[in-house]
């Protein structure tokens, strides 16, 4: 009766696990970012000579779609380009060979963001837990049909997101924090929201 009932208690406690793993329960909820502490970011360009700049140049005149860690958005890069709306990508680290890797899966500029402003303002990981997420694995799974295999190298378990930020002062027209690895965002929101961008002439 004893092995039983201990037998009982620990697959209960195993779906338990597995249900609050597939619940944001552990998650850091995000704080919302804010223009001020975006524009502030020092940007690394990752082609030729290696430059350092601002992230506000990003959109000053003409808005940006900015993602964080997200290939899919290149999609939409025909319909931005008619809006005038740069499509870019930031990333957290440069390792080996990985941003020469995720050329391929991406077609607008990529820079290198070492301090991960756009990863905050507070960071949001999944940890281990997040193996044990359904979404995960569906998102892998599609991850790597498309032929995106990513790689183990670096910090894998810090959250991206996609931001729409307008020209000027139009401030932050859309944010969007991932949940989960390869958590999507919606593409007609970001397109909808590129819209609203004024691009200065």
């Amino acid at each position: 009766m004893g092995m039983w009932s201990l037998g009982l208690g620990a697959v209960g406690a195993a779906i338990a696990g597995i249900i609050l793993a597939n619940t944001d329960f552990f998650l850091t909820k995000p704080e919302h970012a804010t223009v001020d502490h975006l524009e502030d970011a020092d940007l690394k360009t990752t082609l030729g000579d290696e430059k350092t700049f601002k992230a506000k140049t990003l959109w000053e005149t003409s808005g940006a779609v900015i993602m964080a860690e997200a290939a899919e958005l290149s999609s939409l890069k025909p319909q931005l380009d008619q809006l005038g709306v740069p499509l870019y990508a930031v990333v957290k680290e440069d390792i080996n060979t990985e941003i020469q890797d995720f050329r391929p899966h991406f077609t607008g500029d990529i820079f290198l963001d070492e301090k991960q402003a756009f990863y905050g303002p507070i960071q949001r990981k999944i940890g281990v837990l997040g193996f044990i997420r359904l979404g995960v694995w569906q998102n892998f799974i599609r991850a790597w049909k498309s032929g995106y295999q990513g790689n183990m190298n670096g910090e894998g378990f810090i959250l991206g997101g996609v931001f729409v930020i307008g020209s000027g002062k139009q401030g932050i027209l859309l944010e969007h924090r991932e949940k989960e690895f390869g958590d999507k965002v919606n593409t007609e929101s970001v397109l909808e929201a590129a819209k609203k961008i004024v691009v200065e002439k």
